[in-house]
């Protein structure tokens, strides 16, 4: 198989201040530095990404695989969203000691709270590896046996490659399977919460605000990193001091104003930004909104227990946050992908791209393509809905049907491998254990009523009075015994025997269909990939997000989201408190931070005009994942903090407009603000190093003059 040297493609683009993708940093000479260049950037790409020295790359951190994460001080203090870092939050909060409502703020290091299983990852290296792991693969090999080779290579690459004893590789896909880059890491595993503000700043507005603009949401919190004594990763221990990282973002005080160059630096989850029209009309007309309905029938009897009862409103917070972030963001895409017309401008590339390969000689070769998308996903539409209404109901949504699906594999892995007995035994009792920490029956009870039906015609809510998972004492008696008598307990209880039938209907039919027929759609895109940068090599390509270090840089801009409608680039606390409602769960105001701004009690916080700021908008190309990650300003400094996009640009997974996607990030001079005068932590701020890169850049034109 012949496959595309890719860097070769990028020399005969014209460079411009062209905005939207997702680079990845090892790459950023030529092309991307003369674009962030154009859009005021004064950095070079070695600022960005260097190997032999202390580099931007190295204070942004993988948090928990999920979420992006930076080094702000030298003492290894972290900085990450306060949705990123919710669940921790939340698993310290009891009734008691409730620090999603009142917040929390470490004083001292020793006061900073361990999180078991919390990890941040860094990269220490990156390396194009193409060649080695396609060396062998050719075009007449069936899929199979193409990956098939390709992990046999990539594990054999992997286990070669030079690194410390205490780093990890991993080797990932790009441009649909045409290159590879593996990726040397340290993870630290010792992370400490050390501040996050009330959820009435953290998460301020809620669901309402959620993915819309204006926002006023400082969505953010604080946690260390610790080593051991050679500054290594290590696993807990009272003895680990706090991390000394390699390099730290310097932060801004100077804040933004509408043209400033931002550089979104972080861990995006994963984009779809070449499929064809006819995917993306699926997704949109049939896939969506199958989904939205499940989840929001879920969240009307999450929302409403939640209000009922501080208790559930506890265990249920980081769950419904779950939910209610998908299900808005779903709705958000199909508004964006038909304000752009995305489908038919899909279509009319589409046009271009078929017109291109028989201009180049190459529709015999790939003219059938598109045909064949069309094809393809008319015979898997039915079974992809099907598979995934599944899993909203089975592992999103309900907790009783996901205590079924677990045993149910636990019960599988037993009768198929006997000697794991004791080992699938002891990770059966801690999930079920997990899942019973935030569980209440009478909630669970009321959403499998309402998702339930988007599935099944057979409804039968009696189980919940007769099961024995519903209460964790009862639930862990079932796995007492011998294999054979917990074998037999089980399919005896009456919410295992209902939902088993669906979950072997799920794993023995739906399953393999679904694979079946994603398989050739898969290798299809692969092939089209392929097929896009021979046909039409001056288009300027960028890897889809697949969850691995990347660059994307803007500007800060406001946007017009329909017709007579303007959104400036910045909003203020006096937002905040307008919107401001005693007692609301969303838009309620702590009194401190009331009482701070009719003093204007801002400190050195306030903009030019003597407001504060707390959030601002760019163009910034962005998708789950980059939560958390830093706003860069033009000189390396840190001036926002990611967490969201507005809601009609969310469709940039699979079609970015620079005129209406925008991202939204919190302005660290809020972020500033809570810490020192809401908060009081001000030994916080003096592990910073706080700049004035506008003023010194001010301070240098007037000795010219």
């Amino acid at each position: 198989m012949k496959f595309i040297k890719i860097l070769l493609l990028f020399i005969t683009l014209q460079v411009s201040a062209q905005q939207g993708g997702m680079w990845i940093p090892s790459l950023l000479e030529g092309m991307n530095e003369q674009e962030m260049a154009n859009l005021g950037s004064k950095l070079t790409a070695k600022d960005i990404y260097d190997v032999n020295n202390s580099s931007l790359k190295d204070a942004i951190g993988h948090f928990n695989g999920g979420c992006t994460s930076e080094v702000i001080s030298p003492k290894g203090l972290i900085l990450t969203n306060h949705h990123c870092g919710y669940s921790q939050i939340q698993s310290h909060s009891s009734l008691e000691n409730d620090y999603l409502k009142d917040g929390f703020w470490a004083m001292s290091l020793e006061e900073e709270l361990p999180n078991p299983g919390l990890f941040i990852e860094f990269i220490v290296r990156i390396e194009d590896v193409t060649t080695q792991v396609l060396n062998g693969v050719t075009e007449d090999m069936t899929e199979k046996e193409k990956q098939s080779a390709i992990s046999k290579n990539s594990n054999a690459l992997e286990a070669e490659v030079q690194k410390e004893a205490w780093q990890d590789t991993k080797i990932k896909s790009f441009y649909k399977g045409n290159q590879y880059f593996l990726f040397v890491t340290e993870r630290f595993n010792d992370i400490r919460l050390v501040g996050a503000p009330p959820s009435s700043i953290g998460k301020f507005g809620s669901d309402t605000d959620n993915w819309v603009f204006p926002r006023h949401t400082g969505d953010f919190s604080m946690f260390r990193i610790y080593a051991d004594k050679n500054n290594r990763p290590a696993e807990y221990s009272k003895d680990n001091v706090p991390y000394k990282p390699k390099h730290f973002l310097p932060i801004s005080l100077d804040g933004i104003e509408e043209g400033d160059f931002t550089m979104v630096f972080g861990f995006p989850g994963t984009t779809d930004e070449y499929l064809p029209a006819v995917a993306i009309e699926h997704i949109t007309k049939a896939y969506n909104p199958s989904n939205i309905a499940i989840r929001e029938a879920a969240l009307k009897v999450i929302d409403a227990k939640m209000k009922e009862s501080d208790e559930v409103r506890i265990k249920y917070a980081s769950k419904q946050a779950r939910i209610a972030n998908a299900w808005k963001k779903w709705i958000g895409e199909n508004l964006g992908i038909e304000k752009s017309n995305a489908i038919e401008e899909r279509r009319a590339f589409e046009a271009t791209f078929k017109k291109a390969l028989k201009e180049k000689g190459l529709e015999t070769k790939y003219g059938n393509i598109l045909p064949e998308f069309d094809v393809l996903y008319e015979n898997f539409a039915d079974i992809n809905i099907k598979r995934r209404s599944f899993i909203e109901v089975f592992l999103v949504t309900n907790e009783l049907m996901n205590m079924t699906f677990r045993t149910y594999q636990f019960e599988q892995a037993i009768k198929n491998n006997p000697d794991i007995f004791d080992k699938a035994k002891a990770s059966i009792e801690g999930t079920i254990t997990g899942i019973h920490k935030n569980y209440d029956v009478n909630v669970d009870k009321g959403v499998f009523e309402s998702v339930m039906p988007f599935y099944t015609n057979n409804v039968d809510v009696s189980i919940y009075n007769n099961t024995a998972f519903t209460s964790l004492d009862t639930a862990l008696k079932l796995f007492e015994g011998t294999p054979e008598e917990l074998i037999e307990k089980l399919n005896n209880d009456p919410a295992y025997a209902y939902a088993k039938p669906m979950i072997d209907e799920f794993y023995n039919t739906i399953n393999p269909e679904f694979e079946a027929k994603n398989e050739p759609i898969t290798a299809l895109q692969t092939e089209y990939m392929t097929a896009l940068m021979k046909a039409l090599p001056n288009e300027r390509y960028f890897p889809d997000a697949n969850g691995t270090l990347r660059v994307t840089y803007g500007q800060v801009r406001g946007y017009s989201p329909r017709d007579a409608v303007y959104y400036s680039p910045v909003s203020y606390l006096d937002g905040v408190i307008e919107k401001y409602i005693p007692g609301d769960y969303e838009f309620d105001v702590p009194q401190k931070l009331i009482d701070l701004y009719e003093a204007k009690d801002y400190g050195p916080y306030a903009d030019a005009n003597g407001k504060v700021p707390v959030c601002f908008l760019g163009t910034n190309h962005t998708t789950g994942g980059n939560s958390g990650s830093p706003t860069i300003d033009a000189h390396g400094n840190l001036i926002g903090l990611n967490f969201d996009r507005v809601w009609e640009g969310t469709m940039s997974d699979m079609y970015y407009d620079p005129e209406i996607c925008r991202n939204i990030m919190v302005d660290l001079r809020y972020v500033l603000f809570i810490v020192d005068k809401y908060a009081g932590a001000k030994h916080l701020i003096d592990e910073m190093e706080l700049v004035h890169p506008k003023k010194a850049k001010s301070k240098q034109k007037n000795k010219k003059n």
